[in-house]
Parts: structure tokens; C-alpha cells; sequence
């Protein structure tokens, strides 16, 4: 058997197997719930707790700088090579804090974006419906 007749037949198995757990899947009931849900509260707090690390990664993440930077400085002076590999070592923990730093802010942000968008196709949404004919037959 050729590759290709074995990657089609491959191919067709995983797509059966598939198409049958996705047709056994069990039907939404009427006022289940979302299978989505947005709490707002936790994801504010994750929020916030990515902003104060994000503002403590700034300051903490640099504290050792300057004394590893003298102590490099000392040790490639004396003719220690561990100078240079002290000092490529704080290069890559700074280079290592800044994206730490610009992760946080990312979550922090894309969050924060996360929930005003939210809100506002919510206050969108409602207000298309309560201004639609659908909103007359309810009453």
C-alpha cells in the first residue's frame, strides 16, 4: 500500500470517528444555560492581578541589575571568565523580565478590552432587541 492510499485511509477513519462523537452529542435543552459564560468579576481579577505583576516585574525583576553588572565588571578585571558568563547571564534575565513584563500587560489589557467590548455588545444587542417588532409580541 502507497503512502497516499495509506493517508487516505487514515484520513477517512479519523473523519468517521469525528463526524460520530460530534452526531452523539447530547442536544442543548431549552434554558440549559450558555455553554459559554462570561463572569466578569474573576475575569476583573485576573486583570488586576496580571497589572500588579506586571508593576512589580518592573521594579523586582531589575533589583539585582546593577550589583551583577559591578560583579561581572570585577570578575572579567581579575581575568575570570565567569565576568562574561555573569554577564550574558543578566542580559538574558532582563531580556527574560521585559517579556514577562509585555505578557502581563498583554493579559491585562486584552482582558480589560475583553470586558468593555463585552459590555457593550451586551448594551448593543439590547437595545436592537427591545427596539425590534419581536419586543411587541412579548408584552
Amino acid at each position: 500500500m502507497s503512502f497516499d492510499e495509506e493517508w487516505s485511509a487514515a484520513r477517512a477513519t479519523a473523519t468517521a470517528s469525528v463526524s460520530m462523537r460530534l452526531n452523539q452529542a447530547p442536544a442543548p435543552t431549552p434554558g440549559g444555560g450558555a455553554d459559554l459564560a462570561l463572569n466578569q468579576d474573576q475575569i476583573g481579577a485576573i486583570g488586576s492581578e496580571a497589572y500588579k505583576l506586571h508593576t512589580r516585574l518592573q521594579t523586582d525583576g531589575k533589583h539585582a541589575a546593577t550589583a551583577t553588572a559591578e560583579a561581572a565588571g570585577a570578575l572579567t578585571r581579575e581575568g575570570f571568565a565567569s565576568g562574561a558568563a555573569l554577564l550574558k547571564a543578566n542580559t538574558l534575565w532582563e531580556s527574560q523580565v521585559k517579556t514577562l513584563v509585555a505578557a502581563c500587560a498583554n493579559i491585562s489589557n486584552g482582558l480589560n478590552y475583553s470586558l468593555s467590548s463585552h459590555a457593550k455588545d451586551e448594551q448593543q444587542l439590547h437595545a436592537d432587541f427591545t427596539a425590534s417588532a419581536i419586543d411587541k409580541y412579548l408584552k
